[in-house]
């Protein structure tokens, strides 16, 4: 069942995927249509699996949801960095890379904790 009060990781990721929005919707200005849908696709995802991590079934199916906004996180590095890296692209804002190691980091030590017995 899941629980309603403040919660650091689901606000943290719901934040970030607005500025994600904001970044995708910048790209697609600019007409790079592909790499905006990429970016806007896994840097949302990572916000919604946690979300739904909140009614997981179990302690597994919680692990699993954390596990793939943790991948998800690992694209969205990916692409960022693409960006930063081209000439041809808009490069990402630092805060939107700083926020995002931050989510990473929690989200790591939420597996892990969460592992233990």
């Amino acid at each position: 069942m899941r629980n309603d009060k403040e919660n650091l990781i689901v606000n943290l990721t719901y934040a970030f995927a607005l500025k994600v929005i904001k970044f995708s919707e910048e790209l697609r200005s600019f007409q790079k249509f592909e790499m905006a849908s990429q970016i806007f696709r896994s840097g949302t995802s990572i916000g919604a699996n946690i979300r739904e991590a909140q009614n997981a079934e179990s302690k597994r199916d919680f692990i699993h949801k954390f596990k793939i906004s943790a991948k998800e996180a690992d694209e969205l590095e990916y692409w960022l960095k693409l960006c930063e890296g081209s000439e041809f692209y808009p490069s990402p804002d630092e805060t939107l890379f700083k926020e995002l190691h931050v989510i990473i980091k929690i989200i790591s030590k939420i597996i892990s904790s969460s592992k233990k017995p």
